[in-house]
């Protein structure tokens, strides 16, 4: 139980803070966040929104527990820190206010190469693989997850709004995952597993598309 008398901080989520620190070291691992590129986030509350974030500007293969910060639902630190947000928290905050209880930020080669490749087309679409199923909602690898890909700006707060439209959707919300070209890939889920999750099917997914793409020809 958090002492309502003080202004909580990062530290007083231990639990999350260490998953995000291993999930830092796996994703760092598998080149997927290399040097200081990518960010994490995790809801620790809805009322008010509050995002346990990694400071930007870390290695994340070697987060620390001090490298954390807590962002509220404007995308601002909400105590004095020296840590300071990462420049795209409003699209976590977008995320989160739509449901997602962790949004995660990878950088990794075939996720760069694809999105600048597929802008033009405005998404890259994916279909016949087992591992779609691994993905929220789909029940078979005949499905097609359609993965938006925006251009990559500094304007991060119309991107942001881009973002909530599209999630709000009634009809085809944004689904999945969506990639900033020439950037990476920004996807989430209801908890941090659940993301991770995400992650490593869009990853290896963004991996068969490159490397078949290069058997053949194609790029």
């Amino acid at each position: 139980m958090l002492d309502s008398s003080r202004m909580p901080s990062a530290l007083d989520f231990p639990d999350v803070i260490a998953d995000l620190i291993e999930t830092g070291r796996d994703f760092h691992h598998r080149g997927w966040s290399l040097g200081t590129s990518s960010n994490y986030s995790v809801v620790v509350g809805r009322e008010p929104l509050t995002l346990l974030m990694t400071g930007s500007g870390h290695d994340k293969g070697r987060l620390q527990p001090g490298q954390f910060l807590l962002v509220d639902e404007n995308a601002a630190a909400m105590s004095e820190t020296t840590l300071k947000p990462s420049a795209e928290a409003l699209l976590h905050n977008a995320l989160a206010t739509h449901g997602a209880g962790s949004v995660l930020h990878t950088h990794s080669v075939a996720a760069t190469v694809l999105s600048e490749h597929f802008l033009k087309d405005g998404a890259l679409r994916i279909a016949g693989y087992e591992m779609l199923k691994g993905l929220s909602g789909i029940a078979t690898h005949e499905a097609e997850a359609r993965i938006e890909i925006y251009p990559n700006t500094q304007d991060i707060a119309a991107l942001a709004q881009e973002i909530e439209g599209r999630l709000a959707d009634a009809v085809n919300p944004l689904r999945h995952g969506f990639l900033l070209a020439g950037h990476g890939l920004y996807t989430w889920g209801g908890t941090l597993a659940e993301a991770r999750r995400q992650v490593e099917v869009l990853e290896f997914l963004f991996e068969v598309v490159t490397r078949k793409r290069l058997l053949t020809g194609s790029f």
